[in-house]
Formats: structure tokens, C-alpha cells, sequence
């Protein structure tokens, strides 16, 4: 997926001759912090609210230019080029623009985020595995074999190292809504199992709010 795809053209960039008032009355009704600010085509950075705040509403853009954040994504990026600016400044909307530094649009942190859960697979069918684990233990072809082993795939398999521990934490999507067999055999292969999401971890909550329910009836 490519930045390309997810742009919008609804958000009406502004201009340096735009009012410090007409900017914060935009993002009012656009429900947005930030907003792109042009020059003709040209794309020249992203307003924050915060540092429109205490300057007079007539204030032209022009007089606060120094506080935009120029940078920006171009079409031809992977999506998660956008994700990253957009967690990395904080932006509502993420702008595109391309080698001469032409604005085309911007990206919505909803339209990011509904784009990286469906990357990742955590709006499709299925369970998931969290482990925990020494760097040196890593080995993503033994966990596709612990998983097919119980008649399952994996669809998604992330990872990332915690600097404070230096262990590696594995995210592991799978096929299959029935999780218990698959959380005994990594366990049986002295893996860290930190979590589980699936059919049997529902029963599981099922049956302790029903045991409860039924203690607190025979009190």
C-alpha cells in the first residue's frame, strides 16, 4: 500500500496570506490540530494550533512561518513512511508532496490507522500468540513449523527488542480461532507464552465471570 492511494484533496491547504483566526476556525471544523500551508503549489510545512494560539487573530501566516514543520511524505512511499511521521510529530494529517515539493494532498491518521490494522491482520479471522524471548531464540521457520503441526498458518508474525531488557517480544498471528493446542506446544518447546487472544482464552473469561457469579449467588 502506497501513500499514493491513500491521499485526499479534502483539506484545503492555507496559504501564507491566510489569517492566525481563518486557520484556527478551519481546524475547528475540520476537528484537525495541524494544517499544510502553501505557497502557489509549492508545499512549505504544517501549522500547529498550539503555536497559532497567542498570536491576534489578523496575524498573517506569513509573520508565523517559522513555526512550520516542513516535513512531508511523497506519493511513491510505502504507507508506513506516513505512520511513522505521523507518531513522530503527533499529526492529525499527514502531507504528501512530491520531488519538486508540489503539494498533492494529505493522509488522515483514521484512514493510517484502518490501513495498518488491515496490514497487520488484526481485522481478520483468526488468533493471536504473544512470546517473549532471548534474541538468540528467535527463529520464525521452528514457530511456522510449531504452528503448522497443529493445522494452522501463521498470517502475520511481527517482532521488536526491548532496549531495557534486550529481549524480543513476538507477535504472532494465526488462522485458526482455537489457540489453546497452539499455546501448549510453544510452551512444551519452553517458549514464554505473555499472552493469548482466541476462542479458548474466551471461554476461559466465560467460565471465571460464571464461577463468580455463582459464588457471589451462594454467599
Amino acid at each position: 500500500m502506497f501513500c499514493s492511494q491513500l491521499i485526499s484533496s479534502e483539506i484545503i491547504p492555507l496559504t501564507l496570506q491566510d489569517s492566525v483566526g481563518y486557520a484556527i476556525q478551519v481546524m475547528e471544523d475540520k476537528k484537525v490540530s495541524h494544517l499544510p500551508v502553501v505557497e502557489g503549489d509549492k508545499y512549505l510545512g504544517m501549522i500547529d494550533e498550539d503555536d497559532l494560539l497567542d498570536e491576534k487573530p489578523e496575524t498573517k501566516l506569513l509573520e508565523v512561518a517559522g513555526e512550520l514543520v516542513g516535513n512531508a511524505v511523497r506519493s511513491g512511499d510505502h504507507f508506513l513512511i506516513a505512520v511513522k511521521l505521523c507518531y513522530l510529530y503527533q499529526l492529525d494529517l499527514v502531507p504528501v508532496a512530491n520531488e519538486k515539493q508540489d503539494f498533492e494532498g494529505t493522509i488522515t491518521r483514521e484512514v493510517l490507522f484502518r490501513n495498518l490494522a488491515q496490514q497487520t491482520g488484526s481485522d481478520e479471522y483468526g488468533s493471536m500468540v504473544v512470546l517473549e524471548m532471548e534474541k538468540k531464540d528467535y527463529s520464525p521457520g521452528l514457530f511456522n513449523r510449531l504452528v503448522e503441526s497443529n493445522d494452522a498458518v501463521i498470517t502475520q508474525l511481527n517482532s521488536w527488542s526491548d532496549p531495557s531488557t534486550s529481549l524480543m517480544t513476538v507477535i504472532i498471528r494465526i488462522n485458526k480461532e482455537e489457540v489453546s493446542d497452539i499455546v501448549a506446544t510453544f510452551q512444551r518447546h519452553d517458549f514464554t507464552v505473555r499472552y493469548y487472544l482466541g476462542e479458548e482464552l474466551f471461554r476461559n473469561e466465560l467460565q471465571s465471570n460464571l464461577d463468580h457469579l455463582m459464588n457471589y449467588l451462594n454467599m
